[in-house]
């Protein structure tokens, strides 16, 4: 398809929605029903050969209180896309093998999460029946090709003491049929975010793609390979002529204080080889992945030990030379995550930024960067145009080197999947120069502007075209009012500058006086910005009659490193100010805020800090808390990652007790007032529910009208649909109660 087809699908788009507004199909506010028919993308492939992407997309179904996930293929210039699979179980992590002729993914058809293939068609974009590659009975996670597509790296937890899956499977067994439960610790983090760690570990393990035994890469080892994570980018790769991995592991004698990760190599083509540490930093090293010649391997470093939320610096290690160099030295950003171009020379990275995730540049050679998406909410008056802009994540960088395949999300719109075009004559190169050059005659201007400018020191402006390729959403979120996310600044103590965001409710009056939802969120290394979430989803806390507000407080991420240490030891103190100043400031710019109808909401350390507003001051007409911190004391002693908590509180109780009670909700109990909604669950290991527990009994034994949401089956998170619906629910009549 030509770049004119393109243009031509976008002007029919605004066709349509101009059609719409000319016959009055007034858009409606979304509601909880709506956001629960959003189909949600995973993750991303692209094709060998550059014509395909294939993603993962996830369908909820409120009724039946299920989220299943299938891989589905569209043309990689955009186009119609279609269900690859759909079994019953579902399908997740599709990969193309590098020869273009298989894919891989990851599926619990026969109960337990398996490895499958199935041939790849390229030319019709389809698939053939597939087949189970593997069958453990500690399942298979994480998989991915070797180079010559030969064989597949996947992760499996099993017991270190055992050799192959028949011992394994046994202790398994044993384990389900005995009528003892009870476990007996030896070490910390016996429990880890929402499960107990038990005995098990991750280790990494070889397949051939033929099918054969699966080989133990860390036979015997007593740590986790790769360490626990969330999400994010993997943490191994292998080497391009596939006889190397890289790995991050933690060989620290007690990871519950260590974030020390380091990166190992292995060779796989010596049976006898043990790893080799390459990282030297006393922070975390992850998520290492070889250059496309093999001269180098890039990974994500931090330089102290036990700070989690230390400047992730991108950083390149030289195989011949063995030494490692920093990227991006005079960058005070966050590289979240990073993709190497085909010719070595140069790697793309998405960093947050004022709210924002742009994509950058940064030359291999040179180590000059350059941000290549726009950025919106860079302060009043910027005089730029408002498209591109985001946050950018899962990076694939086509085999041509021309553009870069990845997902965007803002505020208004849940992930799709979006390319941006390196070159100006990507995809065809056979487009009239013309037809190319009207294309992009509206992005000019913007263009120019920012190659003149950066709003980030030390980077160049160098703008690129996206498009947009995948549509999973479109005809719901066309009928929806959805108000765009406002950013405003504010001086705060210490002249500092502090970001906030407000988004208005539907159907907004500017003549009318409306209830406040003051967001705050979580980490405290977080932010709110130009993001989509299924929790916490700021279009639809404002969808009932709401202005919702947000600040990005000392601690929040994409202000720079000082920024981001700010809230260090000092959790009630600046941070705190920083919040009620941008409150103030929001109440005296904005006069359709009724600032006698507010209510402050948090999360994670946003409930630690609803917890400390309570104790703090009256403005507020209800407080929503959910996994809030009460007692420090006692939430060191019932979490598990504990590093957090001794580098936040600067130390344990007994040797920093004075710091652990300055920043104390509870002891300022005898001042609670305020109407407050506590939200906990029983799985949540972060921060115990014990926590919960100790705010509602204070609160009801002080006659200060209080409720608290319990989920005995949900984490740090809540995320099955009809419990997600509840908490809706709950949190919204709260806050109607007491503001409406």
């Amino acid at each position: 398809m030509a770049r004119s087809r393109i243009a031509a699908f976008f002007l029919m788009g605004c066709l349509l929605s101009l059609t719409e507004m000319a016959q009055g199909q007034a858009r409606r506010p979304m509601t909880f029903e709506d956001m629960m028919k959003m189909r949600r993308l995973g993750d991303i492939a692209v094709s060998p050969d550059g014509r395909w992407v294939m993603y993962a997309a996830t369908d909820v179904d409120l009724d039946k209180n299920t989220r299943i996930s299938h891989l589905w293929i569209v043309p990689v210039i955009g186009g119609e896309s279609r269900a690859l699979t759909a079994s019953m179980a579902g399908e997740s992590r599709g990969r193309f093998s590098p020869d273009g002729k298989q894919i891989l993914f990851e599926s619990a058809r026969d109960g337990e999460q398996q490895i499958w293939l199935a041939d790849f068609d390229t030319a019709a974009g389809t698939i053939g029946e597939a087949h189970k590659l593997t069958s453990l009975s500690t399942e298979a996670d994480g998989a991915t090709w070797s180079p010559d597509s030969k064989q597949i790296l996947f992760v499996s937890s099993v017991y270190p003491g055992c050799n192959d899956d028949s011992c394994n499977k046994k202790h398994n067994e044993e384990k389900a049929e005995s009528k003892v439960k009870a476990q007996v610790f030896t070490h910390l983090l016996y429990r880890h975010w929402n499960a107990f760690t038990g005995d098990k570990r991750s280790h990494l393990f070889l397949v051939s793609a033929s099918g054969g035994t699966p080989r133990d890469l860390n036979p015997g080892d007593e740590h986790d390979v790769p360490p626990f994570s969330l999400g994010g980018p993997d943490g191994y790769a292998f080497s391009p002529n596939g006889k190397e991995i890289a790995f991050e592991a933690n060989l620290d004698p007690v990871p519950a204080i260590s974030t020390n990760s380091d990166i190992f190599t292995l060779r796989l083509d010596d049976p006898n080889a043990k790893p080799v540490k390459i990282s030297t930093a006393a922070g975390g090293d992850h998520s290492p992945a070889y250059s496309p010649d093999g001269k180098y391997i890039a990974w994500r470093s931090q330089e102290r030990a036990g700070y989690e939320s230390d400047k992730f610096r991108l950083v390149i290690y030289d195989r011949a030379t063995k030494q490692i160099k920093d990227m991006l030295p005079n960058f005070d950003r966050w590289a979240d995550e990073f993709a190497w171009a085909p010719d070595s020379q140069t790697i793309y990275f998405a960093a947050s930024h004022w709210g924002e995730a742009p994509v950058f540049s940064v030359n291999v050679a040179s180590q000059k960067v350059a941000v290549l998406t726009q950025l919106l909410h860079e302060g009043p008056d910027n005089g730029l145009g408002q498209e591109d802009f985001g946050e950018y994540s899962d990076l694939h960088v086509t085999p041509n080197g021309k553009a870069i395949v990845l997902s965007r999300m803002t505020v208004l719109s849940p992930a799709e999947v979006w390319a941006i075009d390196l070159t100006e004559d990507w995809p065809d190169d056979d487009v009239p120069s013309e037809s190319k050059n009207e294309e992009r005659q509206l992005q000019h201007e913007t263009q120019a502007y920012r190659r003149q400018r950066s709003p980030i020191p030390q980077v160049d402006g160098d703008v690129k075209a996206v498009h947009q390729i995948t549509h999973l959403n479109d005809a719901l979120l066309a009928k929806l009012d959805r108000p765009a996310l406002e950013s405003f600044w504010f001086p705060s103590i210490g002249k500092v500058q502090v970001q906030g965001f407000l988004i208005k409710p539907p159907g907004f009056d500017p003549a009318k006086k409306y209830p406040v939802k003051f967001l705050i969120h979580g980490g405290p290394q977080g932010a709110w910005g130009e993001s989509w979430s299924y929790r916490w989803n700021a279009e639809l806390l404002a969808a009932n009659g709401y202005v919702v507000v947000m600040i990005n407080p000392r601690g929040s991420t994409g202000y720079g490193q000082a920024f981001v240490d700010g809230v260090n030891g000092d959790w009630g103190g600046k941070p705190y100010v920083d919040l009620m100043r941008g409150l103030d400031y929001a109440e005296a710019h904005y006069p359709f805020i009724d600032k006698g109808r507010e209510c402050a909401l948090g999360a994670s350390y946003g409930g630690y800090m609803a917890d400390w507003i309570l104790g703090h001051t009256q403005r507020f007409r209800c407080i929503v808390t959910h996994d809030g911190m009460f007692n420090p004391e006692s939430a060191y002693g019932t979490t598990e990652e504990l590093w957090f908590n001794e580098w936040e509180f600067k130390g344990t109780p007994w040797e920093n007790r004075a710091l652990y009670r300055k920043w104390s909700p509870m002891l300022a109990e005898t001042n609670f007032k305020t109407p407050t909604l506590i939200v906990h669950s029983q799985l949540d290991y972060r921060l115990d529910v014990s926590e919960g527990y100790q705010l509602f009994t204070t609160l009801q034994r002080m006659h200060v009208p209080s409720k608290m949401l319990y989920f005995p089956d949900e984490g740090h998170w809540v995320l099955k649909p009809q419990n997600s619906e509840l908490w809706y629910k709950t949190v919204n009549d709260w806050v109607d109660q007491w503001t409406k």
